[in-house]
């Protein structure tokens, strides 16, 4: 029988993180005024333990035993080989999958929700504000935050609240408020919904809306939490990374090609960065960031000094971006339609570290059906596009008679999309792609704002 699962123990997970700054450089954020802030500007969004993390130039961060106690619910996460997809490819490149949603949320976004909330307990936070898209980040964090005895209060993406109702219902079992944005319920809500009241939502307003309410809470006990972007999110997501590469290590593998798909970095960051740093210092591996061609921003968008948030709230950050007003297509992969990448994998693109590639949304779909008819798991709208990627290198591989080795992100589980499968079946989903002038739009937006070095 063919060796099918590679599985590291307990004893073998990583105890520390891999933070890409050490290796990298970055441009700093910067206030409205266009100078660097400092750490202290920040302390009334995050508490200063994370903004500590975010700043750090150390290579290795230990991760604390209260966080490792609640991540081996699930960690280690399985390696699992495609043996069925490769067949019916009939490639001769090996497949392998990070497995993420065996966590209780279905996705790996607890690995930073539950380091997330232990950080903010032990700063005193009662309770956290957050946005989220699809629904997995806001479903993580009301698992993790009921680890720590924390309330939370999730601003959700409208069109994803009524695509996917079941998201709301897990952060209700788990204690959360799930209220769709935007909503009546803060200023700028009822700003955007007067100018705009059949609006599908953004990211960029839900994230407004969840710092607007942090921000306001008179007894200085609330405090908000981002599920991408920032480098301390992907610092803890590097956990993945590192498993994997244990675990390929245990049967004398390395990949050859490393693929996550990405919206604002998190699960590509945490499965690449750890090879990216091997490919600094000389290995030969192809790393492929993936996203939807309705939301381009690595492929197409312009590297430059963004907000991450519709009204401004947050710093100014240099990443790749479509414009922090940029309201994206109705798509099913609600955790890809971000404006903005992580300044981290933006910058490890222009370093040609990684390259990043679009794919629309019915290709997407026709991928996520053959790996749920061959492998048995029916993956999340977002996983599909690295698996369309994953199909693509496989049947390149066939063309070039070359035996590759494809590790790829398995970031979530479509269990709780179903819909989107059923309007992909039934012909209901249309290709989005973002023409040129809107591209062009968003680059003459940007022009206001600082521009960032590219650090080659």
């Amino acid at each position: 029988m063919k060796q099918r699962m590679i599985t590291l123990s307990q004893d073998e997970m990583p105890r520390q993180w891999y933070n890409i700054l050490a290796d990298m450089k970055v441009n700093p954020p910067l206030g409205i005024d266009g100078n660097p802030i400092g750490p202290e500007k920040l302390a009334k969004i995050f508490p200063m333990n994370l903004i500590e993390q975010e700043v750090s130039s150390q290579r290795w961060i230990d991760i604390p035993e209260e966080v490792l106690r609640v991540l081996s619910i699930w960690r280690p996460s399985p390696i699992t080989r495609a043996y069925n997809l490769e067949k019916a490819l009939g490639t001769p490149a090996k497949i392998y999958i990070k497995n993420e949603n065996v966590s209780p949320a279905g996705s790996h976004k607890p690995n930073t929700a539950v380091a997330q909330a232990y950080y903010n307990k032990i700063a005193g936070v009662k309770k956290i504000t957050t946005e989220t898209g699809a629904g997995q980040w806001g479903s993580a964090l009301a698992f993790a935050t009921q680890q720590f005895g924390l309330d939370l209060e999730v601003y959700m993406v409208r069109v994803s609240f009524d695509q996917k109702p079941y998201r709301k219902a897990m952060m209700n079992v788990w204690g959360a408020e799930c209220i769709p944005s935007p909503s009546n319920k803060t200023e700028f809500g009822r700003k955007v919904l007067k100018e705009m009241p059949d609006t599908p939502g953004s990211l960029g307003i839900a994230i407004s809306e969840a710092i607007e309410q942090a921000l306001k809470d008179p007894k200085g006990e609330t405090r908000y939490a981002l599920g991408s972007v920032l480098n301390h999110v992907m610092l803890h997501q590097t956990i993945i990374g590192l498993e994997a590469k244990k675990q390929l290590a245990k049967i004398n593998e390395y990949p050859d090609v490393v693929i996550g798909c990405a919206g604002g970095g998190s699960n590509f960051a945490g499965l690449s960065f750890p090879f990216a740093i091997d490919k600094m210092h000389g290995k030969n591996v192809e790393i492929y960031a993936v996203e939807p061609t309705a939301c381009p921003t690595l492929t197409k968008a312009p590297f430059a000094y963004d907000f991450g948030d519709v009204k401004g709230l947050t710093p100014l950050l240099a990443m790749h971006s479509l414009g922090h007003n940029f309201i994206p297509a109705p798509v099913h992969a609600g955790g890809l339609r971000y404006h903005g990448m992580a300044p981290t994998v933006s910058q490890l693109v222009i370093n040609g570290l990684a390259k990043a590639d679009s794919i629309d949304q019915l290709e997407t779909f026709k991928a996520g059906v053959l790996f749920a008819r061959t492998e048995g798991v029916i993956p999340a709208p977002e996983t599909n596009h690295a698996i369309a990627k994953v199909i693509r290198e496989a049947n390149k591989a066939t063309e070039e008679g070359k035996e590759k080795t494809i590790l790829f992100n398995f970031s979530g589980h479509g269990l709780l999309d179903l819909a989107a499968y059923e309007n992909y079946q039934s012909g209901n989903l249309k290709v989005y792609e973002l023409s040129d002038d809107e591209i062009q739009k968003s680059e003459e937006i940007l022009k206001k704002y600082p521009t960032p070095q590219k650090f080659l």
